[in-house]
């Protein structure tokens, strides 16, 4: 014991030390919240809301790091100190360094396990790493993950060192869009619509104890219509007799619970159910226990939102998205999730619920998470604060020839088998993450005509996969005879392209109104918009101008539109909010006006 402790005041001090050096690299616009970027304790609240466990400890902070040629040895000694979980070319790191596809990045750092969890199984948590990353615990390889949005997790019980401190290493290889991986607005020369790459890790590192047999994967699906939400709890360590019992309560009172065997879904009956919707983003709690011979072995706390994603012909007999089976017009910004300081990263939990709920005090009902992936926290917070997401995969291999108007039998691209296996193995786990989250509703597996393949065979696969919710095949890309709704992208202002009589018709991008602000640019001499304006009042009036338009389509044809975009992001100044948070480029009490008339369209 008095090994440890020493060990965790070491710990303590040379963290305190190093925190005491670091600071944001370079000399770019910032948010006013990487001022409250605290080195010792970067990001620290607990990163899984949906499956949240007692004890845990957080491993983000100072790490060492080191750049070397790809396939080169460990490194004997590092360049200095990165700040996880900020990615290495962001501010926020303290390095700001290009990594490229020749080489690769290792992190190192040393944690202790506390003495309480003796007996426990011990689970290392990423909650993700951009791209490739291998994992070595006191020097032994333990483990891999590829793929640059989703989490993963390793037990490393078996290789945990006896009374002393344990060594983490991790390997990271980041080729960008020198490869086929999906990678969003990624690239290693930015410039218009595309940004400066992210590699390695960018979301919080944590440790947490596990009992012998836990739960380590939830799907909960609600059904409003028949008064019940069905829950799968995934299971490691268990047995074929252990028992799955889920509570749900309200306000700490159990309103509904349900058992099943272990690997069989849990139906539990929710009498007069409270609906979750934007206006109304009620949650209940949920407990979700493995039951061993009468006893709970693993319990965990989670949440539920009894909503409901359709579609439904109105007296018109025009194609509607419907929630809790009723019309509504879904209406929102096309979200980038990039920030000045963390680019891929948002500098505190604050910063990243500040968007959502801007976005709603606009008066928008929706996001559209343009091809990219938040951390867990950023759903929760979306299912708390009541908005709808569609969730992007992020884009990535080679761009297809956009024929949006070849209708049936557009050419598609040919994926390699390598390229098409890792694309389903990502959506899979992007799918997994937010599978439980009544706010994202519906699924866009491709934006655009970028590295569209297969997809009739991907479109189905997803709606089985999820039938949960709607299915948006290719927002404003190469358009199939499948999935829920047909996407056009129209810049600058709303129009109507093509019209389908059998699915819903919606606007997934239009807008782009840009306005530069003096002191708020990522650069000078090479900001762009759609179209480009001089003043506040001119950006306002044409937006309100547009929304006019939008609303006049809604009758005949539009069920749901997108607006870009909810803030400028690095060259790119077609924001409603410049890129560090800190104006709004239009009349906030105009648009919102105009934005509520329009969401409210349909009810």
């Amino acid at each position: 014991m008095k090994k440890l402790l020493l060990a965790l005041s070491t710990t303590l001090f040379f963290v305190t030390s190093f925190a005491q050096d670091w600071k944001p690299a370079g000399d770019k616009i910032k948010t006013a919240w990487a001022s409250k970027v605290d080195p010792s304790a970067p990001l620290p609240e607990y990163p899984r809301p949906q499956m949240m466990r007692d004890m845990w400890q957080n491993l983000n902070g100072l790490w060492n790091y080191a750049i070397l040629p790809k396939g080169a040895n460990a490194p004997e000694k590092f360049d200095g100190k990165i700040l996880v979980p900020f990615a290495i070319e962001s501010s926020l790191s303290g390095v700001q360094k290009t990594v490229g596809e020749d080489n690769e990045l290792w992190y190192q750092r040393s944690f202790a396990v506390p003495a309480a969890w003796k007996g426990k199984r011990i689970m290392l948590n990423f909650g993700a790493v951009d791209w490739k990353a291998d994992v070595w615990l006191n020097d032994i390889k333990i483990g891999s993950h590829q793929g640059g949005y989703s989490p993963f997790s390793i037990d490393i019980t078996s290789f945990l060192a006896k009374d002393k401190a344990q060594h983490l290493v991790v390997k990271v290889w980041d080729p960008t869009d020198a490869s086929f991986q999906p990678r969003g607005k990624q690239v290693k020369n930015p410039e218009g619509i595309f940004y400066t790459s992210v590699t390695g890790i960018w979301q919080t590192v944590w440790i947490e104890p596990v009992e012998q047999a836990y739960v380590s994967q939830l799907k909960t699906v609600p059904n409003i219509d028949g008064g019940n939400v069905s829950v799968l709890a995934v299971t490691s360590g268990s047995s074929s007799t252990d028992i799955i019992e889920v509570k749900v309560l309200d306000q700490g009172k159990v309103v509904g619970a349900g058992k099943a065997a272990n690997g069989q879904e849990v139906f539990v009956a929710v009498p007069n159910t409270k609906l979750w919707s934007p206006e109304l983003p009620f949650l209940y709690d949920m407990e979700v226990s493995i039951i061993r011979n009468g006893i709970a072995i693993d319990k965990l706390k989670s949440y539920v939102g009894m909503r409901k994603i359709s579609t439904k012909v109105d007296a018109n007999g025009i194609h509607r998205m419907q929630l809790n089976n009723k019309n509504y017009f879904q209406f929102g910004p096309l979200d980038q999730g990039w920030w000045p300081d963390g680019l891929y990263t948002a500098p505190t939990d604050e910063a990243l619920l500040f968007d959502i709920k801007k976005t709603k005090d606009f008066g928008f009902n929706m996001i559209r998470k343009h091809v990219k992936v938040e951390p867990a926290r950023w759903y929760y917070h979306c299912d708390k604060e009541g908005i709808l997401v569609w969730q992007d995969m992020p884009s990535g291999d080679a761009f297809q020839p956009w024929l949006q108007r070849s209708y049936f039998n557009a050419p598609e691209l040919q994926r390699s088998k390598a390229s098409d296996d890792n694309f389903m193995q990502e959506w899979k786990e992007i799918m997994d993450l937010t599978y439980s989250n009544p706010s994202v509703v519906v699924r866009v597996p491709f934006n655009e005509s970028w590295g569209q393949f297969n997809t009739p065979k991907i479109v189905e696969w997803t709606k089985n996969y999820d039938p949960s919710r709607l299915v948006n095949p290719a927002s404003g890309g190469n358009h199939f005879d499948i999935g829920d709704m047909i996407d056009i992208h129209n810049y600058p202002e709303p129009r109507l392209g093509i019209f389908d009589s059998k699915r819903v018709n919606v606007l997934g991008e239009y807008g782009g109104i840009g306005l530069h602000i003096d002191g708020h640019l990522w650069e000078t001499g090479r900001n762009w918009g759609y179209v480009q304006y001089k003043t506040i009042d001119e950006t306002t009036d044409v937006y309100v101008s547009f929304a006019e338009k939008l609303k006049e389509l809604i009758s005949s044809a539009y069920s749901a539109a997108v607006y870009t975009q909810t803030t400028d992001v690095e060259s790119e100044v077609n924001g409603i909010m410049t890129y560090d948070r800190k104006v709004i480029k239009m009349s906030e009490e105009k648009i919102r006006k105009i934005n509520l008339e329009i969401c409210q369209s349909l009810q």
